[in-house]
């Protein structure tokens, strides 16, 4: 009973959402844990894990960010630790948003010592162990950040010669295929360079990763002239979205 009441706590402590964490390469963590009055070296402690766990934290100044994390933020997850506040445990909570502020992942942990910087330094030890190992799929194409905290990945087509655009629908949207080279293709909404999803080819012919313009990440591929995605849906299940020819 014991050993079940354990692995039951383990599970309901870690809440997981449709995007994984381990889809990402690079993590942006804040300079300063906003609910907690000192950082009791949880910055270096948390950092030194996600490395570990084969993330690249970025550093604050996003200048010196590399390339495909700094052209688009949609590459990016961002981290941080909240003090959940309690009389007899110390308690946070580790969270992991996309870059559209969409909570991806959410890992607990707590520690019976009562010595704030102690407690908080073993209660974080137990949440990293939640984080699964970084497995990033394809990063998406560079985007005009600008200045917006959500910013829309739109992809500039750097080619001289004209993509290839074919018209689809599903029915309810129209979308173009627009061919950025060998390995990828977009499907953008008619009449804007806005993804809705970005395809990458996989070992398998005809079969895609596809990057959602919702951050989610979901497989697809070719049907009898159709473009065909798994939709991932809010009960974890996947419905079939099926883009004809026009």
């Amino acid at each position: 009973m014991k050993k079940l009441s354990t692995l039951m706590l383990a599970v309901c402590s870690t809440i997981v959402f449709a995007q994984k964490v381990s889809d990402y390469k690079y993590v942006s963590v804040p300079e300063k844990f906003e609910t907690f009055k000192e950082d009791y070296d949880l910055k270096n402690f948390f950092t030194k894990a996600l490395t570990g766990k084969k993330y690249v934290v970025l550093p604050i100044i996003k200048d010196n960010w590399p390339a495909d994390a700094k052209m688009n933020y949609c590459n990016v997850v961002t981290a941080d630790i909240l003090n959940e506040k309690s009389l007899f445990k110390n308690k946070l909570i580790i969270q992991f948003k996309d870059c559209n502020n969409n909570l991806i992942l959410e890992s607990k942990g707590s520690s019976n010592i009562k010595e704030l910087e102690e407690g908080a330094q073993d209660a974080l030890k137990q949440a990293v162990t939640k984080i699964p190992i970084s497995n990033p799929v394809a990063l998406l194409p560079a985007s005009t950040n600008g200045q917006s905290t959500s910013p829309e990945p739109v992809v500039t087509v750097a080619s001289t010669a004209a993509p290839e655009a074919n018209s689809y629908t599903n029915g309810k949207l129209d979308v173009q295929k627009i061919q950025i080279d060998a390995n990828q293709f977009i499907l953008a909404k008619s009449g804007s360079s806005v993804p809705f999803a970005v395809f990458k080819t996989t070992s398998k012919n005809s079969v895609f990763i596809v990057k959602l313009a919702d951050g989610n990440t979901t497989i697809g591929y070719f049907e009898n002239g159709s473009i065909v995605m798994d939709i991932p849906q809010a009960d974890g299940r996947y419905s079939k979205e099926v883009f004809t020819a026009k």
